[in-house]
């Protein structure tokens, strides 16, 4: 039993780190950066419910929203909860907050859920699936 606590250990570590690469790829507007912790044939639904399907299709769409979509923003993931479905597969569970550049809550932004699903493909993890969800007030 240790040694799958210690494995686990290892790999919620390395899901951390994908999180928080996405997290300083946002905050820098780093488009190439973000799109490739995407599996090619990830899926993603953003925020406001568009369906995006393919890591060309994700691409795109990052292009258009995410230079500029962070000025005067400051957005803070923190992996809350991760479900093992498989040795390679976890379900992550996100904290998403939004704040202004001095670290003030944005309101108008609210918090976010995000669910990630994670496989490791080549000994990396990738997002596979992704469901970006505002937390119900």
């Amino acid at each position: 039993m240790e040694g799958r606590e210690s494995n686990e250990s290892t790999e919620i570590r390395a899901i951390e780190r994908v999180v928080a690469a996405v997290e300083h790829a946002q905050a820098n507007e780093l488009v190439d950066e973000f799109v490739s912790l995407f599996r090619p044939d990830a899926i993603w639904t953003t925020g406001a419910g568009k369906r995006l399907l393919g890591r060309d299709e994700i691409a795109a769409f990052t292009r258009q929203v995410l230079p500029g979509g962070m000025t005067g923003l400051k957005c803070t993931l923190e992996v809350v909860h991760v479900l093992f479905i498989r040795p390679d597969v976890a379900a992550v569970k996100v904290r998403q907050l939004y704040t202004n550049t001095d670290g003030v809550p944005r309101e108008d932004e609210g918090e976010g859920t995000p669910l990630f699903v994670m496989s490791k493909e080549e000994g990396q993890w990738r997002l596979a699936a992704c469901q970006n969800t505002g937390v119900a007030a």
